[in-house]
Formats: C-alpha cells, structure tokens, sequence
C-alpha cells in the first residue's frame, strides 16, 4: 500500500468544514492507504500557547480523529512531540532550506501581518512540515487547496536533498479532494469556516444540536428566495446546499429538485437534520474515549510505530549529512 501522511495542529475548535473538507477523506483513505494521521502540537508552539490548554486540546484532537471514524488497527495515530525524530529532522531541513523560498510562504505573509513580532518558528515551520512528511517516506498527501504551497515546498526540499546528497526521500504528492474542499462561513460566504475565528458562522464539530440549529437557521443566505446552486450569485445558499449534501450523501442536483418552490426555511430545516445526524454519533464516541484510558493506550502505540518507521529515515539523512552515527 501507497503511504499518506497528515497533520492537524492542536489549536482552536475543528469546525464541519474541516471535517467535511478534510478529515472525512482520512477515514476513507485508511482503506487505501497506509496512513499516519499526527496531532501536531511543536507547530502550535510557533504562536503562544497555554500550556494547559494545548495538553488538553491535544488529546482532544486526538479523540475527534478517533471518533470520526480512524481505526488505529489501520491507521497509526500519535502525537508529533512524542516522536522525537520529527523535531530533529526539522532542523537538518532548516539547514538546507532558503530563507527567499520560506519568506514567499502565504500563510507566514498572513499570520505575519500586522503582528508587532513573530517568532523565529512561525517563518521556519514549513521545513518542520516537510520533516513530519518525509520522515514516513509518504507517497501522498491530503490537503486543502491552501496548504498545497506547503506540499510543494516539501517536494522541492526533497529534491534538492536527493541531489546533494544522494537518494533519500520519498518526493510526496498533494491529494486534493475535488469536493467539500472549502466549506464556507454561514455568516461569510465568501470566507472559509475557521477553527479559530468563534464566529456564529462557524460550526464546531461539539456544537449541540440546539447550537447547530440557531447558527444554520442565522445563515446568509439572498432575497431571491429561488432554491439554486449558484457561488457566484447566491454563495450563501449554494454553501447550504453543499453542507446539506455532504452530510446526507445525495446530490446537489437532487437537493434542488427537492427543495424547488419550497423555499429557504426548508433547506435549513434539512441542513439542520443532516448535519446533527452526523455529528451527533461523533459527539457521543468522543465523550467515551474521554471517559476511559483507551485514548492513551493508542497514543502510546502509534507513537512507538511511528518512532520505530521513523528511525531509519532521520538515520539516513544523519549520514548522508556527515553526522557521526552511533552504531
């Protein structure tokens, strides 16, 4: 089997778009693939953390991929500060990485903006990124169309290794999903939901049910009051109709057909019923995995498996970096 590798940074509340757009897909890779799905707590450190709070969400994190369906005799499950292999090799690629290719990255110009002073790991984490892919010899990566410049990134640092110092790396492809990739806000159509931004047009994945009902029954939607897909002229609709669609399994197509003179109220009433059935079992595992050790346990595994696979890799790059290897 191909391998794929993903991480997920222990910050803010995951939201429906990040499920539907993202971790729903790493549910159905496990069957595909050969999957490392890693909680990524040393990228949360590039901003500043509670430590408290980063504990906790850490675990938590962990306990929504579970709960979503990862099954950890299929898939390896870990957090990325318990192998120690990905913080090392992070610092041999920033070794051999280029402050120009680093500086032209979107999302450090965005995080960067404005900000007074950013920290030395916030303009060097892309190189701890292409470490957490390559460590694993990954043959796949599923992104988000605004994480692809990372995935890029990866592969020119891997090529460049190879050429210097021989054959070691994996070159890693993007897998970006073709649909659901970009759920939008309820209350911004034309923005992406956020797991950071707490706004009533974001939908958390621990939301109650009642929560989820008053924040679709909030959305944007237009005047027109005419049920149809259409992002351009009605993005806040088209966003419902997306939503609805994904979570239920039909068509969007179908989704307007049953919904044609019915009006707005209806499709919420529906995205409200669609999106609580899936959120509902997943909220339930959750507070079960939390309630008992179970989580630990896996934890514990994975990070021994992916310790283990890892190992070899960062033992290459040490030698071909002239490192002197204890045998």
């Amino acid at each position: 089997m191909k391998r794929a590798f993903s991480g997920v940074k222990p910050s803010g509340n995951l939201t429906l778009g990040n499920y539907l757009g993202a971790m729903r897909h790493f549910v159905a890779m496990q069957d595909e693939y050969d999957c490392y799905y890693s909680v990524v707590d040393l990228h949360a450190l590039t901003v500043p953390q509670d430590p408290q709070a980063l504990r906790q969400q850490a675990i938590s994190l962990a306990a929504l991929y579970l709960s979503m369906g990862i099954d950890p005799q299929k898939a390896t499950l870990f957090i990325q500060s318990h192998v120690p292999a990905h913080a090392e090799l992070g610092w041999l690629l920033q070794c051999t990485s280029y402050m120009g290719e680093l500086s032209r990255m979107t999302q450090f110009k965005e995080k960067a903006e404005g900000q007074e002073s950013v920290t030395v790991g916030l303009f060097t984490y892309p190189a701890l990124m292409a470490a957490d892919i390559l460590l694993y010899q990954t043959d796949v990566v599923p992104v988000g169309e605004d994480q692809k410049q990372h995935v890029e990134l990866t592969r020119d640092v891997a090529i460049r290794f190879n050429n210097r110092f021989g054959e070691v790396f994996k070159i890693p492809e993007p897998i970006i999903p073709q649909v659901g990739a970009r759920i939008m806000s309820l209350s911004e159509p034309n923005k992406k939901m956020s797991k950071s931004s707490n706004s009533i047009g974001d939908i958390y994945l621990l939301d109650e049910p009642n929560v989820i009902k008053k924040k679709i029954n909030r959305a944007v939607t237009d005047s027109e009051a005419i049920v149809r897909y259409d992002p351009i002229e009605k993005p806040g609709l088209s966003n419902l109709l997306v939503i609805h669609a994904l979570c239920s399994g039909e068509t969007v197509t179908a989704l307007e057909e049953r919904y044609g003179g019915q009006g707005y109220g209806a499709v919420k009433k529906g995205t409200i019923d669609a999106v609580v059935a899936v959120l509902e079992p997943i909220q339930a595992r959750y507070k079960e995995l939390l309630a008992s050790d179970e989580i630990n346990s896996i934890l514990r595994a994975g990070a021994a498996k992916a310790q283990r696979e890892a190992e070899p890799t960062l033992r290459r790059v040490q030698e071909a970096m002239g490192l002197n290897v204890l045998q």
